[in-house]
C-alpha cells in the first residue's frame, strides 16, 4: 500500500490511513517534503506503533526506529568538488556520472524496545550508529 503526504496537514492523514489499513510497518522515502518533517512523522510512527524505516539519520537521532541510507555528508563534499572542477573550467557534461557509495544504517534501539521489538545482534552490530 503507498500513502502520500505533500503537505504538513496531509501526514497525520496518511497514518490514519495506514492505521485502518492494518499496515505492519513503513517505508518514508527520501523525499525532500517529507525530509522536513521528521520530528512529525516519527512522533506519528510512535503513537500509532508503527515501526518505520527512514532515509536519512536524523530520523532515527529523534526517535525513528531505523534508518538506512545515502550518507549526506558524504554526498555533499562530493557535491563540493564537482564544484570546484566546475569553477576550475571543467564541462559539467565531462564530468563523469557518480554514484553514492556510503551507506549509513542507525537503529534505535530505545524505539525498537517501545515496539516490543528485538534487534538481531548481527544487524546492531553491523549498524553505523546504534542509539540506546
Amino acid at each position: 500500500m503507498i500513502v502520500n503526504a505533500s503537505r504538513p496537514n496531509e501526514i497525520e492523514t496518511a497514518f490514519a490511513e495506514l492505521v485502518q489499513q492494518h499496515a505492519d510497518a513503513l517505508q518514508v522515502s527520501s523525499d525532500g517534503f517529507l525530509l522536513t518533517y521528521p520530528d512529525q512523522i516519527v512522533a506519528l510512527a510512535a503513537r500509532y506503533a508503527v515501526p518505520a524505516i527512514y532515509a536519512w539519520p536524523k530520523f532515527a537521532a529523534v526517535g525513528g526506529l531505523i534508518s538506512y541510507g545515502t550518507n549526506l555528508r558524504d554526498a555533499w563534499r562530493q557535491a563540493g568538488i564537482y564544484t570546484g572542477r566546475i569553477l576550475k573550467g571543467e564541462r559539467p557534461a565531462d564530468l563523469p556520472v557518480q554514484q553514492v557509495t556510503t551507506i549509513d544504517l542507525a537503529i534505535n534501539l530505545k524505539t525498537a524496545k517501545a515496539l516490543g521489538i528485538t534487534v538481531p545482534l548481527p544487524l546492531s552490530g553491523r549498524a553505523d550508529e546504534v542509539i540506546e
